[in-house]
């Protein structure tokens, strides 16, 4: 059991924890048993009251707007944007360390963006906003295999095309795509639902994710091009990318193509990533295999196959990348930053 009466334990708080994230992050918290010395589940008034377990406890969900955050030394933040933007600052204020998993704050200088595989070193110390953000589903994986691509050979360009499974809209965006296929199955010329994918998504895929931005972008995009450059502190870094939305339940899929700066052997960059903690490498003996979404393995690595060199340019490779972006995209990180900091000595109002 990770409930412990050890006062040097934190006090945690999970905004959102009837959602699909908090959900897996009250699944990981029992899996790697982080321990904690009291749990708060809160939500938004219309699920305030339910209950959820936690190690096999009862715990009632509390209602946002009555919440204390004087109580939490760590709080995990996953209702969305507006509801993070609005009450992060509340939180951060009562000296509770938030980690945030929206979009919110992952841009500001104030606040460190964080993969804990990538640039741990940022959380040496307490941040000055009080909150570390946590990066988007796409860009997580996506930089835990560039960060030593950069190191060994440089990078000059990157072309990342994903493939977003329905959970990145989460309950309602899996519910959403299994009535519309069912509906679909039934009749093919039927209207499906189309509240959170637009158009529908059922036996689709949707080029567009997020707001259109003036440059013909997607926020989507922006963010992984933002975002990577950010925590791989590359300010130059070129970067560009195509999110799509794709009938998958769970698990996103990349493509994605990388240009060295100086040539790369295939047998040296496949034992480089295969080398990687919790990164499996699909096609080290077996050139040419893959992982999907339905059955890639381990749900908390990043899994990777299809590694081709270029031939007419042996600076430039592919990889194709597989991960739960529930897990690896979103709960197990923010975990894992928790974890760091736990390791490292500050929590609540503290410094290292």
């Amino acid at each position: 059991m990770t409930l412990v009466t050890d006062p040097a334990a934190p006090r945690i708080a999970i905004v959102g924890a009837t959602g699909v994230v908090g959900n897996t992050l009250i699944e990981l918290i029992e899996e790697r048993s982080l321990h904690y010395r009291e749990m708060h589940l809160v939500a938004s008034a219309r699920s305030a009251g339910r209950e959820l377990m936690v190690d096999g406890r009862p715990y009632a969900v509390q209602d946002l707007e009555d919440f204390d955050f004087g109580r939490a030394d760590i709080a995990f933040f996953s209702a969305g944007t507006p509801i993070s933007a609005e009450w992060v600052p509340v939180a951060a204020a009562k000296g509770t360390l938030v980690i945030d998993n929206t979009n919110a704050f992952r841009m500001d200088p104030d606040t460190p963006l964080v993969v804990p595989q990538v640039n741990a070193h940022v959380l040496e110390r307490r941040p000055e906003s009080g909150i570390v953000a946590n990066p988007n589903c796409s860009t997580i994986p996506l930089v835990r295999v560039l960060q030593p691509v950069e190191r060994r050979w440089g990078i000059r360009q990157v072309v990342a095309s994903t493939y977003q499974a329905a959970s990145g809209q989460g309950h309602h965006g899996i519910e959403e795509l299994l009535e519309g296929t069912e509906l679909a199955l039934r009749d093919p010329d039927a209207e499906l639902p189309a509240e959170r994918f637009k158009p529908p998504l059922a036996f689709n895929v949707v080029p567009s994710i997020d707001r259109l931005l003036d440059t013909g972008f997607t926020l989507e995009e922006q963010k992984m091009l933002q975002e990577s450059r950010k925590i791989l502190d590359r300010p130059h870094l070129d970067l560009t990318a195509t999110c799509v939305r794709v009938p998958v339940v769970n698990s996103h899929s990349e493509a994605v193509w990388v240009e060295a700066g100086a040539p790369v052997d295939r047998d040296e960059l496949v034992a480089l990533l295969a080398g990687l903690p919790e990164v499996t490498v699909h096609d080290a003996e077996n050139p040419g295999a893959f992982p999907t979404p339905l059955r890639a393995g381990h749900p908390d690595h990043v899994h990777v196959g299809r590694i081709r060199v270029t031939p007419d340019n042996p600076r430039g490779f592919w990889l194709w990348l597989v991960s739960d972006n529930l897990r690896v995209g979103a709960a197990l990180n923010a975990i894992q930053v928790a974890e760091y900091v736990l390791r490292h000595g500050f929590m609540a109002g503290g410094t290292r």
